[in-house]
């Protein structure tokens, strides 16, 4: 071949290589939508199980917040629990206290002989205000209940539950109890006589409303008790 025939087809192939350039590597495949979409659920779950646990590594314990502030252990440390909480353990006492106040202006602003939906309304709030501590008072499901042992007076809970890291012959513990036995004692008396003497006597509900002021006495000593059992 001539040089002149050369040097055309050299000028040809830069001429095709500047209007077809090179093609670009090949490429690895694409993933399937198939592939890809497993490959999402995987990372997902990776990243939910990440916001689950990483948190929990990193929070402390009851018991390691408890050190970690000074407190001498878990036992302090479900005291002082206790104590953030004790207005709702004091509510029932405060409860049945404020239903005894409300008898007691029923019982000493009438004037005049009471009718039976009167007579009805005290003993039923006096019911209410000994929160199934009264043997006597209580319903057959409630009788059924303590027959079982499982416990329903609402007053001996509350002290068990104030009292729970208090030693057995703890006396702040057996004043409490003490108190409480005082107290069931004092709602029984008061129970029975209002469901017994005629209470549409201004001379007996006079007797009735002396009683419910002791009942009130009694509420106020079992809960300084269980204050006590707080350390309040």
């Amino acid at each position: 071949m001539s040089p002149e025939s050369l040097r055309l087809i050299s000028s040809s192939s830069s001429t095709m290589t500047a209007v077809f350039p090179p093609k670009p590597p090949i490429s690895p495949p694409l993933r399937s939508k198939q592939q890809f979409h497993q490959i999402s659920r995987r990372d997902a779950a990776v990243l939910s199980i990440i916001t689950v646990v990483v948190p929990l590594l990193h929070q402390p314990s009851p018991a390691a917040a408890a050190f970690s502030i000074g407190i001498s252990g878990p036992k302090d440390w479900l005291k002082e629990q206790k104590k953030k909480a004790y207005k709702v353990l004091l509510a029932p006492i405060d409860a049945s206290r404020n239903t005894l106040r409300t008898v007691y202006l029923l019982l000493t602003n009438s004037d005049s002989d009471f009718v039976d939906k009167e007579m009805e309304q005290v003993q039923t709030l006096l019911k209410s205000a000994a929160r199934d501590c009264v043997p006597e008072d209580r319903n057959s499901f409630v009788a059924f209940q303590a027959s079982t042992g499982v416990e329903v007076c609402t007053f001996r809970l509350v002290v068990k539950n104030a009292s729970s890291l208090l030693d057995d012959k703890d006396p702040i513990k057996l004043e409490a109890e003490a108190n409480l036995t005082d107290l069931i004692r004092s709602f029984s008396s008061l129970n029975g006589m209002a469901n017994e003497v005629d209470i549409q006597l201004p001379s007996n509900r006079k007797r009735v409303a002396d009683a419910l002021m002791n009942t009130i006495s009694s509420l106020d000593k079992l809960e300084q008790g269980v204050k006590d059992c707080l350390e309040i």
